[in-house]
């Protein structure tokens, strides 16, 4: 007995899903296949469903060739038997043969269902991956769901997303319910799901976060150059103004240092340094150990390391605290950084 397919509800669903309907009628065409095949036991290859397109009605066809005597009833046909098909039939041409088994509709009608949530799901996972891989790097707003293996679930416009604990912010607290400001670090197309993996701990997150609090960043006037980062704790980053007009300093500061206020009570209040960023290497390292002053830098370019000299009282600030202000300006610039003391260069 044919199975017949529900076409209005199928093509609704294809509408409201946005599946593609030949896509998916041929998926479940393959499906039921295996699913024949796994109900007589043997895995024949002559073996096709017909899915008739104008009412539904879903059969199971095989190809048999017409011989004098059957040994293969599977792929085999005797003459007479084709000629109750047809009198056209001689030996050796191939029949096709209705072969449906009265219990077809009930492996038919689980089988599609299986075949359509599963290309529901490839469907709404494969959105989620094509809308994400465009916000790749990009700041997004989630609300915090559950803390799971050390990892945080957090619900982004609908969409799960995760955010490791290698990715949080230490000591930063995530409860049930809390919104925050995230950056889509990747996106990855798992079996069943698009991964989306966020990030409060990445450069990045500061960078969008200053991108929205100030105009001219926004705007291509004022350019973040470099950041470096120990989030929870501290962050260094160079502007440049591409505006003689404009101080890329006090436009990231804000009046009364509203700007950068904003972005450090987003991220626990982190402290940010904001430095001038310079085209002329050991102007732009002696910056980047601000707040210290620096006396001189010399530089070996091969080696792109630096040799600073502070004064014997600016020592310890230039170094910072466990060292964090001198690695921090090691990052943001891109050399390595050897500060001593007046005194102990002048031993």
């Amino acid at each position: 007995m044919a199975y017949i397919l529900d076409l209005d509800a199928f093509d609704q669903l294809t509408k409201e899903k946005n599946l593609k309907k030949d896509y998916l009628l041929e998926s479940i065409q393959i499906a039921l296949v295996k699913a024949y095949q796994k109900d007589i036991g043997v895995n024949v290859s002559n073996i096709e469903v017909t899915i008739d397109h104008s009412n539904g009605e879903t059969k199971v066809i095989a190809k048999k060739k017409v011989v004098d005597d059957v040994l293969d009833p599977l792929t085999e046909i005797e003459l007479q038997a084709a000629l109750s098909i047809s009198k056209r039939y001689e030996l050796g041409d191939m029949v096709s043969v209705d072969v449906t088994p009265k219990t077809f509709g009930r492996i038919a009608a689980q089988t599609a269902k299986n075949v359509v949530v599963q290309r529901i799901r490839e469907a709404e996972r494969d959105k989620v991956f094509d809308e994400y891989t465009d916000k790749q790097n990009e700041m997004v707003v989630g609300v915090i769901q559950q803390r799971e293996n050390g990892g945080i679930t957090i619900k982004v416009n609908g969409v799960e997303a995760t955010m490791p604990e290698s990715e949080q912010i230490s000591g930063e607290k995530y409860e049930f319910g809390k919104m925050m400001k995230l950056y889509v670090l990747d996106v990855k197309k798992t079996g069943k799901a698009a991964r989306v993996v966020l990030s409060r701990s990445h450069p990045g997150l500061v960078k969008r976060l200053f991108e929205q609090e100030v105009p001219e960043i926004h705007d291509g006037i004022v350019e973040i150059k470099s950041i470096s980062r120990e989030a929870g704790s501290r962050t260094k980053i160079a502007v440049h103004s591409v505006d003689s007009n404009v101080d890329a300093i006090g436009a990231c500061v804000g009046q009364k240092g509203g700007r950068v206020q904003v972005v450090s009570d987003e991220l626990g209040g982190e402290k940010i340094d904001i430095i001038k960023w310079h085209q002329e290497i050991t102007a732009y390292i002696a910056e980047s150990l601000s707040p210290a002053k620096v006396i001189s830098v010399s530089v070996i370019e091969q080696e792109k390391a630096a040799k600073v000299i502070v004064p014997d009282a600016q020592l310890s600030l230039a170094i910072g605290k466990e060292g964090q202000n001198a690695r921090l300006a090691a990052r943001l610039t891109g050399w390595k950084i050897d500060i001593k003391s007046q005194s102990q260069v002048n031993g």
